[in-house]
C-alpha cells in the first residue's frame, strides 16, 4: 500500500456521505424501522476504498449491504458491528490492517463508535450500498463512502465477500465436561469432525479467503478454544488442507486470547473485560487460503464450551 502512494493513476475519486445538503449541521440520516436506505450507487468500472460509519447503537439490528454489478444476490450482508469485527453489539477501541474502530464508552454495549473498513473492493460495472433497519426504533446514521473511478477494470481482480453465520447456543463437544481433563481428549477425525465441527465459512467458487472474526459469548466460564481448526479446500479428505492446533492458535496468540489488537491478529473485544463476551479476528494478508472449484470449509472443533458464535469473513 505505502509504495503506490507515489504511482500516478488514471483514476477519479469521489465519495457518497451523509453530509446535510442545506448547510446545516444535521448530518446524520433517520433510517426507519423495517426501512433499507441507499447508503452509495456508483457506477463502474471503480473500487470502494474507504467506508467510515458512526452511530449510537443498532450494531446487531442493522445490515450492511453490498451488491456488485447488478447481481442478484449481495456479496455482503451482515451486521453492523459485526462487519466491523465487533460482537455483541458492544463497542470498543482496536486497530487492524483492514478495521478500526474508536469509542469513548469502551467495552459498554450500544453506545457511540466509528467504524471503518479499508479493504480495497474493486467492480465492474455498479456498486451499492446499503443499510437494512431491522430495529423497531429509528436508526441515525452518518457515514462516508469513499471510491475510485477508473477506465478499465483492473485486471483478475476478486470481489470482496462477507457473511454471517450465528448458532444459539453451540454446545460444543462435551460442553459439561472441564477442558484440558483427560475426558476432554475426545477423537475427532475423519467424517466425525466433518459433519460436526462448527462451521465458519462453506463457499464455491474461486476466490481466496483472506480472514475471520469469531466472537464467542462463553456460558460455561471456563476456555472455549481448544479445538483444532480444520480448513478443506476443494472438498473432502483426510487430514484436510489445512488442519491447526486450538482456536487461539489460528488466531494467532496462545494460552488463552490476551486483551490486545495487532494489525493481522487480536482481540477486538475481550471477555475479561466484558463477563465473557469475547471478538477476536485474524486475517490473512500474506497467507490467504486459495481455492479453484470449491471453497474453503473452515471449520473448528470445540471441546468443553457452549458458545455464542458468528464470523464475517472476505
Amino acid at each position: 500500500m505505502i509504495n503506490e502512494l507515489s504511482k500516478l493513476q488514471s483514476a477519479t475519486s469521489g465519495r457518497f456521505s451523509s453530509w446535510d445538503t442545506s448547510g446545516r449541521n444535521a448530518d446524520a440520516w433517520r433510517i426507519e424501522p423495517g426501512e433499507t436506505k441507499v447508503l452509495a450507487d456508483i457506477g463502474g468500472p471503480g473500487a470502494i476504498t474507504h467506508i467510515w460509519m458512526t452511530q449510537r447503537n443498532h450494531y446487531r439490528e442493522c445490515l450492511l449491504k453490498i451488491t456488485w454489478d447488478n447481481a442478484r444476490k449481495p456479496s455482503v450482508l451482515v451486521p453492523l458491528g459485526d462487519f466491523f469485527c465487533l460482537g455483541h453489539g458492544i463497542v470498543n477501541s482496536f486497530q487492524s490492517i483492514l478495521f478500526t474502530a474508536s469509542s469513548n464508552n469502551n467495552n459498554q454495549f450500544n453506545q457511540g463508535c466509528a467504524l471503518n473498513c479499508y479493504a480495497r473492493m474493486p467492480f465492474g460495472e455498479r456498486a451499492v450500498v446499503e443499510l437494512i433497519n431491522e430495529s423497531t426504533e429509528t436508526h441515525r446514521q452518518y457515514f462516508y463512502i469513499d471510491y475510485e473511478r477508473f477506465e478499465q477494470p483492473p485486471p483478475a481482480a476478486g470481489y470482496f465477500h462477507a457473511e454471517f453465520r450465528r448458532t444459539n447456543p453451540f454446545g460444543g463437544w462435551g460442553h459439561e465436561i472441564s477442558v484440558n481433563t483427560p475426558e476432554s481428549h475426545i477423537v475427532n477425525a475423519g467424517r466425525l469432525a466433518w459433519d460436526n465441527n462448527y462451521v465458519i465459512l462453506d463457499t464455491k467458487g474461486r476466490g481466496h479467503y483472506v480472514g475471520c472474526n469469531l466472537s464467542v459469548t462463553n456460558f460455561q466460564g471456563s476456555w472455549w478454544g481448544e479445538g483444532d481448526d480444520m480448513i478443506w479446500v476443494d472438498g473432502y479428505k483426510w487430514p484436510p488442507d489445512l488442519h491447526g492446533t486450538g482456536s487461539e492458535d489460528y488466531l494467532n496468540q496462545a494460552w488463552g486470547m490476551q486483551p490486545n489488537a495487532f494489525l493481522r491478529n487480536g482481540s477486538s473485544i475481550h471477555e475479561r473485560n466484558t463477563n465473557g463476551y469475547q471478538t477476536s479476528y485474524v486475517l490473512h494478508i500474506e497467507n490467504p487460503v486459495r481455492f479453484q472449484n470449491e471453497g474453503p470449509v473452515g471449520q473448528e472443533q470445540q471441546v468443553g464450551t457452549q458458545p455464542t458464535r458468528h464470523r464475517g469473513a472476505a
